[in-house]
């Protein structure tokens, strides 16, 4: 109990960290394990968005699997249930089926619930139009950031817009204060879109400034002037308000284009998460000094520290669970030939 308690205060402070440094992950819960497996209903783990798992949700049968569901849920930011089971059931459209891959041939079932931050927004500019944008564009659920005020905006020192936490939107509110600068930094930075408040007129002659300064067109594609639908504002906040609607629909239309392109790309393998060999390693699993390859699921063990071992016509078989133990048990002869395969392989693999 103790060590269940201190492995979800650890999930909780890396949950943390991750929502404060603006990173994607996941977090997965066992709602369903039905025998034999090695984990239990409540059981949680964190997939952050590299496939990095931390926690426990089952042994290496379930692992990958479990870590290409997360960060397809992170892809699309909805949470979804997976069921890894060879058991006989109605199809369920809410539910993503796999095949349990491991021989001992348990059940699981699982929710995933993606945590991804709200796009991040950096707004340049001293203006009262520039200050309401950042508050208005936060109540729309987007993480803001006003550039510091008063500040000299250097393309070649460009901190506000660069590094691990880029932004995807970019709004110029400068008006007359520094437009130049601060646009080709803007333009420079990675943000896919950078909008400007200003006139057509005055846009297209910043757009000549920054040909001149060797902003490539495919980069001024990104620039969109006036920044959002025209509202005809005349106060600073009626301009904020239609600057930020802009945001607003560019987030949307980002989030649509990466869903579609997303699914796009799980229909060109068939499902969103690609099928796995037994115990992800199967036939390929390395004979490594020390290791010993188990013969029913495929997983490496360490021998010094194997728990489960059994001493069979001279040789010595080692397990990753009791289940594989037990699964052996019931066929041996079968598992023994599997065995010697398995380091005939490793051999002929060696001298080539």
């Amino acid at each position: 109990m103790a060590e269940h308690l201190s492995v979800t205060a650890d999930l909780l402070q890396l949950e943390q960290r991750l929502i404060a440094s603006g990173a994607p992950f996941a977090v997965v819960t066992v709602i369903r394990a039905a025998p034999p497996t090695s984990t239990q209903v409540g059981a949680q783990a964190l997939v952050e968005g590299d496939g990095t798992l931390h926690g426990w949700i089952g042994g290496g049968c379930a692992r990958a699997i479990v870590i290409e569901a997360a960060r397809a849920a992170m892809r699309s930011g909805l949470p979804r249930r997976v069921r890894i089971s060879n058991e006989l059931a109605a199809p369920d459209p809410d539910v993503d089926v796999h095949a349990m891959p491991c021989a001992s041939n348990g059940a699981l079932e699982l929710f995933i619930q993606p945590t991804v931050p709200a796009p991040l927004v950096v707004v340049y500019g001293a203006t009262p139009a520039a200050r309401e944008a950042c508050v208005l564009a936060r109540r729309m659920g987007l993480r803001a950031s006003l550039a510091a005020e008063g500040a000299r905006h250097d393309a070649n020192a460009d901190v506000d817009v660069a590094g691990p936490l880029a932004p995807l939107l970019v709004l110029i509110a400068t008006q007359g204060e520094g437009d130049e600068d601060a646009l080709e930094a803007a333009l420079r930075s990675p943000a896919r879109a950078v909008l400007l408040i200003a006139s057509r007129r005055k846009a297209d002659r910043l757009r000549e400034t920054m040909r001149m300064r060797g902003i490539g067109e495919a980069r001024l594609a990104a620039l969109q002037a006036p920044a959002g639908p025209a509202i005809h504002a005349h106060t600073p906040q009626e301009i904020a308000l239609g600057a930020v609607a802009g945001l607003v629909a560019l987030r949307h239309e980002f989030e649509e284009c990466d869903a579609r392109e997303g699914g796009a790309e799980a229909g060109a393998s068939g499902e969103a998460v690609p099928p796995l060999p037994p115990c992800e390693i199967g036939m390929e699993a390395t004979h490594a000094a020390g290791h010993y390859v188990n013969p029913v699921c495929g997983m490496s063990v360490e021998k010094a520290t194997a728990k489960h071992v059994i001493d069979y016509a001279g040789q010595r078989v080692y397990f990753c669970c009791d289940c594989c133990k037990t699964e052996f048990e019931r066929a041996p002869e079968r598992y023994m030939a599997i065995a010697a395969g398995l380091h005939t392989h490793h051999s002929e693999s060696e001298g080539s």
